[in-house]
């Protein structure tokens, strides 16, 4: 459905961008590798948002050991964690994005974790006189570390699976959900980044994360539950009701509190707990549904 979202001016007028689409698929790519914080590190990961660290566009992946390329990812990137990430772009109006693009991204991702070298991505990263150095802010004995985690992460499929398009049809909405909620090792989510514009040639882009849900978080992140994902527990259940739990949460803390994050694996909680003098547990808040008796 195409909208309309309103900018002020400098000189205090409104400007109208109408949603439009992107002329070619070779400029929606062009667009990540030139802005890659249109991926919306931020929304993946509120509380450390991610740094991309571009590789290469069109990266080849072989179809066996020591073969010629046999596919070609749109986009290669790492972030600061040394994650691989994968990103595959579709326009809305190609009707792979249904999908034949799933398919097409698990080829990539199981080929490239058998036969990728980290010697080739680390040449391609420093063919582009880049620094890993510079870029993360890291002295020059964590560099190798960082190259040798991102080996460990891509053999243990340690990776982020981004499908990205101007618009994502609920048929691959539901796919991706459904993969990043049983895949432990590896992340699977879609970047929907709206493009709007002005009659004056003003652009803007909106991202938006698709396929991050609190049962995905439990899945990756199975000893202990964390803040964010109590939250979007609780907003999967009722919207309204995070900021009531976000009340809670500050009171005990302003009371000198401690707050600890549930371990089931289905039901999230947290228990605030007084420690000044001897550990008191106070109660557990859980984010059942109201449906569910206890």
């Amino acid at each position: 459905m195409s909208g309309s979202i309103f900018v002020v001016s400098e000189d205090n007028k409104i400007l109208e961008l109408k949603e439009s689409k992107y002329e070619n698929e070779a400029i929606f790519q062009e667009l990540i590798e030139k802005y890659p914080n249109i991926l919306a590190g931020d929304q993946i990961s509120p509380d450390n948002p991610r740094k991309w660290i571009f590789i290469a566009r069109e990266m080849g992946v072989p179809g066996e050991d020591g073969g010629n390329d046999r596919w070609f990812l749109d986009h290669l990137f790492i972030d600061q964690d040394a994650i691989p990430t994968f990103v595959e772009v579709k326009r809305s109006s190609d009707t792979r994005i249904r999908r034949e693009v799933v398919g097409q991204m698990l080829d990539y991702a199981a080929n490239a974790i058998k036969y990728w070298s980290i010697d080739t991505i680390r040449d391609l990263y420093e063919q582009q006189n880049k620094s890993i150095c510079d870029e993360l802010d890291i002295d020059e004995k964590s560099e190798n570390l960082f190259w040798n985690n991102v080996e460990s992460n891509l053999k243990e499929g340690k990776i982020r699976l981004l499908f990205v398009a101007d618009e994502i049809p609920d048929s691959l909405k539901n796919i991706i959900q459904f993969l990043n909620n049983q895949m432990v090792n590896t992340e699977v989510l879609g970047v929907e980044i709206k493009q709007f514009e002005s009659d004056r040639k003003i652009k803007t882009f909106v991202p938006t994360i698709i396929g991050k849900t609190s049962s995905s978080i439990a899945v990756k992140n199975k000893t202990s539950w964390t803040e964010e994902g109590f939250l979007m527990a609780v907003k999967d259940v009722d919207e309204e009701l995070v900021d009531v739990c976000n009340a809670i949460l500050a009171g005990f803390r302003s009371f000198g509190c401690e707050i600890n994050w549930g371990k089931g694996k289905k039901s999230p909680s947290f228990v605030p707990s007084y420690t000044k003098k001897q550990e008191n547990r106070l109660f557990a808040v859980y984010a059942y549904p109201s449906s569910v008796k206890m």
